[in-house]
């Protein structure tokens, strides 16, 4: 890469980014986020581009950059910058830091507009404290088609870096809203389905074969689940029936498994 292609990394830039990396208000202020790996980074650089804001390489990895990583680096615009390995390592949240980093803009979604679709189906997360459990449903959302998450305001802040490391770059390919209150979302005609434990007001999941057309996935806080507020909301309670071994799966098992029989459900509808 050529020299005058990537600048040393300043003092002020470099805390900029350590305060990105730590701070949830700093990173809804500047609307941007960390983005730490290498896969993550290229396929951003191949995809969405205007996304990047700055690129970050510590010295020996950018020593050790191979061909290809040079020739990408090479096409971009964005800023690139260097620093020493001990300056790296200090803006990383990592244990052993990939060597390269890039500060991104958040995505901005029409919330409006993703309400207004005939057909949708979304999924809920209310009070979810755990980041890897946050960034795998995140996943899960993606993978399966859903339009969109919405979380509680309580919840972890999705652009927070062990988030943002869970869904393995996902996070800027789905739409994801905060709301207070998840009436929010009844209140725009969207049906609520709440993921309870298996006990006389809910129905195993299996036994559902039918989906409202604008319906939405509710899944509860790792350790006590929905609140009563949220439950009377819920046009039906459902449960994934397990076993007596265990006692319940995981909020992001569930969550992943109940997506994918959802929007199964709704792939076989016929249209209206």
């Amino acid at each position: 890469m050529p020299a005058h292609s990537a600048k040393p990394l300043t003092a002020a830039n470099a805390q900029f980014i350590r305060s990105l990396v730590k701070q949830k208000k700093e990173r809804n202020r500047e609307k941007a986020f960390v983005l730490e790996g290498e896969k993550p980074i290229l396929e951003l650089l191949e995809s969405d581009t205007q996304a990047l804001l700055a690129l970050v390489i510590g010295e020996t990895r950018l020593s050790q950059a191979d061909a290809g990583l040079r020739q990408t680096l090479r096409r971009q615009s964005v800023p690139i910058h260097t620093c020493r390995d001990s300056v790296f390592d200090s803006l990383s949240d990592v244990t052993s830091p990939s060597g390269i980093l890039a500060v991104v803009q958040q995505p901005a979604w029409d919330q409006k507009a993703i309400l207004g679709r005939p057909l949708s189906l979304g999924l809920y997360g209310e009070t979810l404290q755990d980041p890897a459990n946050v960034g795998a449903i995140v996943r899960t959302a993606l993978g399966f088609g859903l339009d969109a998450l919405w979380l509680s305001a309580d919840s972890a802040d999705v652009f927070n870096p062990k988030v943002v490391r869970a869904t393995a770059g996902c996070i800027l390919k789905l739409p994801v809203f905060y709301i207070k209150d998840v009436a929010e979302l009844a209140d725009q005609g969207c049906m609520l389905l709440a993921s309870v434990p298996a006990g006389k007001a809910s129905r195993p999941i299996t036994d559902l074969t039918d989906l409202p057309e604008r319906s939405v996935l509710a899944f509860g806080n790792e350790s006590r689940g929905l609140s009563d507020a949220t439950l009377q909301q819920a046009a039906i309670r459902f449960h994934i029936p397990v076993t007596q071994a265990i006692e319940s799966l995981n909020v992001a098992a569930s969550a992943a498994i109940a997506a994918f029989y959802f929007r199964t459900i709704a792939e076989r509808k016929p249209p209206s």
